[in-house]
Formats: structure tokens, sequence, C-alpha cells
């Protein structure tokens, strides 16, 4: 991923904290411990989540630099109980030139969720070093300033739970005339092994149901019942929530919608994107619905 510098990010210009510890350094073969040089003080890191990484479930480390001396990055790590294995960089083997009072977004893979942790939990970035002395990791407790792993945990787990009962797809999409609500087709295949209901959909920052929305969502009330093995085929009454073509042109997550379920009388919400394909017609459904489309 290529370094960006903290000048112009709206999402990221947070107060920094989670200063960086200096423990777990490891020299590299045929360098000398003693001499490995200080990381220098005022280096902090944090772990954000923007609406671009949203689908590809990835994550932001954010390191600032404001020491007086330049940092390199090599490997980023960032550990957490709440995930299945260490989240890594996207683009392996790259490097990040940390300036002196800048700082870079590093984009990390996120990996599955582990549903035996707690949704509260702490990540740790390990942060390889490369000075011309050599290299060495250093470990930072990250702040998440967004508050995003604990939800994303908990709607993930909660989403294998459902799994036992159902799975849930967008399967089809039949655009409509302007003024006129598309059509968005959800397809409920029910696993058997649980019982579940789907309670509805809620609209998104750029799609909504039109009239038939009722508490911001499109209520089903669909009981999915233990052994229940015939798909359900649903049809939802979409239509753009605004006519702004800057929210076409810039859109994250504006086809990623919000599922209300209840397992086991667990009441929760779940992602659900529409997959690539359908989010490229139902952009260019928007644009054409709108009257700004090429």
């Amino acid at each position: 991923m290529r370094s960006r510098h903290d000048r112009g990010r709206g999402a990221l210009s947070l107060a920094v904290a989670g200063v960086l510890a200096f423990g777990g350094c490891a020299a590299t073969p045929g360098t000398d411990p003693l001499a490995q040089p200080t990381v220098p003080a005022g280096v902090s890191v944090e772990l954000a989540q923007l609406r671009a990484d949203v689908a590809p479930r990835q994550a932001q480390v954010r390191v600032v630099n404001r020491s007086a001396e330049q940092l390199v990055i090599g490997d980023v790590r960032v550990q957490d109980a709440r995930f299945d294995g260490p989240a890594t960089r996207v683009v392996a083997g790259r490097t990040s030139t940390v300036r002196a009072g800048g700082g870079v977004d590093i984009r990390v893979q996120l990996p599955p969720v582990s549903c035996g942790a707690s949704d509260e939990g702490q990540p740790v970035v390990v942060l390889e070093v490369i000075e011309e002395s050599g290299t060495h990791e250093i470990e930072a407790a990250a702040t998440d300033p967004l508050g995003f792993v604990a939800p994303l945990h908990a709607r993930e787990c909660l989403r294998e739970r459902l799994a036992d009962a159902a799975t849930l797809a967008f399967t089809g999409f039949q655009a409509s005339a302007p003024g006129e609500p598309a059509a968005l087709e959800l397809t409920v295949t029910p696993a058997g092994g649980a019982a579940a209901t789907i309670a509805g959909v809620q609209g998104t920052n750029l799609l909504d149901f039109g009239s038939a929305t009722v508490d911001g969502a499109f209520p089903l009330d669909l009981e999915v019942a233990e052994g229940e093995e015939t798909p359900i085929v649903i049809t939802l009454p979409i239509v753009p929530f605004r006519c702004d073509p800057h929210a076409v042109q810039e859109d994250k997550r504006g086809t990623i919608f919000d599922v209300r379920v209840e397992v086991a009388g667990e009441p929760g919400e779940i992602e659900l994107f529409v997959g690539d394909e359908l989010r490229g017609r139902i952009l260019s459904w928007v644009a054409a619905w709108c009257g700004f489309g090429g």
C-alpha cells in the first residue's frame, strides 16, 4: 500500500494515543543487540476501519511519528484475541517511510473472528523497524478510536451462529424506471440445524425502501424453522435514498445492508454486501434513476 501522510485525512485525523512500548526487540542476525538504535519518543499507533475497508474486511494501522527522525516500517502484524490469527499487510513485503512529524496508514487484512473470545479486547500492533544497522520489532497497545473491532466481532459471531439456521445472500437485481422502485432479491437458504428469525433489512446511506420503510427497515419477520430446507426468495423494493452524484461516485457502504436477525432468542444485526457485480448494476441504476447517468 502506498504511504499516505496525515495531511487532508479527515476520518483518521484523530487525537493520537497508544504510545509505543519498546519491548520484544529482536536483533537481525549478525548485529549486536546492544547496538540496536532506540525508537524515537513520540511515535504512536492506532487501528481504524474506514468505509472503504468494510467490504474487503480490511483495516488501517495508523502510525504517527512526532519525533525528529524518520521511521521505516517493514512487516506489520495486528494481534488480537478476537481474531483467529494476526492481521498482516495487504501488500506483503512493502515498506513504509514515516517522515518526522508525519504519519502513514498501512492497510491490513483482517483474519476470521475467533468467537471463543469476548467482544471486548485490546489490539496489539507489532512493527518491524528497519534501520541501517539492522531490523528489530516493537509492540504497541493500539487504540481503536472508531470502536470498530467489538461490533465487528459481535456481528460476525452472530452470523456464525445464524449459519446453523440459514445463510443469506443477495442473488438478483431488476432495475426500474425513474420514480419506480427497483427489485433487489434476497435468498434465505435454511440449513436445518437451528431456528432463527430474519426480522428485517435496514436501509443504507444510499438506498431505502420508500413507503415500505418501517422504523428504518423493510420488515420481514421471517421465521426459519429447525429442519427446514427449502430456500426462500424475498423481493425488496429499493429506491435511492438521495440523488447526489457524489454519493454514487464516492460510495463505500451504500450497498452493504444491515440485516436484523434473532438467533436463540438473541437479537442482533449482521452486515450483508450485495457483491461487486450487483453493486455495479445498482449504482448505474441509481445514476439513471436520478438523471445524472451518462
